[in-house]
């Protein structure tokens, strides 16, 4: 079993940047495709981000392409989510998530974080 912690949320400005950690314990999870998922209160939870277990595969929302970085250091059981350029849209609770498979229109996910509060002031 993964046991998954998120840190690096708080509060920003628009325009700011913030890297989100999210380290895994109990087994490896180098084997594992990972993820970043964000939710905000009344709405389900959406995709931010994947890569793939070797991070050779990386795959972003639209609305974060081009200013979210998802990345992973398997030596030291992390992935992290670098974050530039935020908006007030993006502000949510984000999730780590871990054994994610895509499907054609849907996530599949083993195993999550307990989230961690980003939230962006304008």
């Amino acid at each position: 079993q993964v046991h998954l912690v998120e840190s690096g949320g708080g509060l920003v400005q628009a325009g700011d940047s913030l890297r989100l950690s999210c380290e895994a314990s109990g087994r490896t999870f180098n084997w594992d495709a990972m993820g970043w998922f964000r939710q905000t209160p009344g709405k389900e939870r959406e995709f931010v981000g994947y890569i793939s277990w070797s991070g050779g595969t990386t795959t972003y929302a639209d609305s974060v392409k081009g200013r979210f970085t998802i990345s992973r250091d398997n030596t030291k059981n992390t992935v992290y989510l670098q974050m530039n350029s935020l908006k007030p849209e993006d502000t949510a609770v984000y999730f780590c998530a871990g054994r994610v498979i895509k499907y054609s229109t849907t996530w599949s996910v083993g195993y999550w974080g307990q989230g961690t509060q980003v939230t962006v002031s304008s």
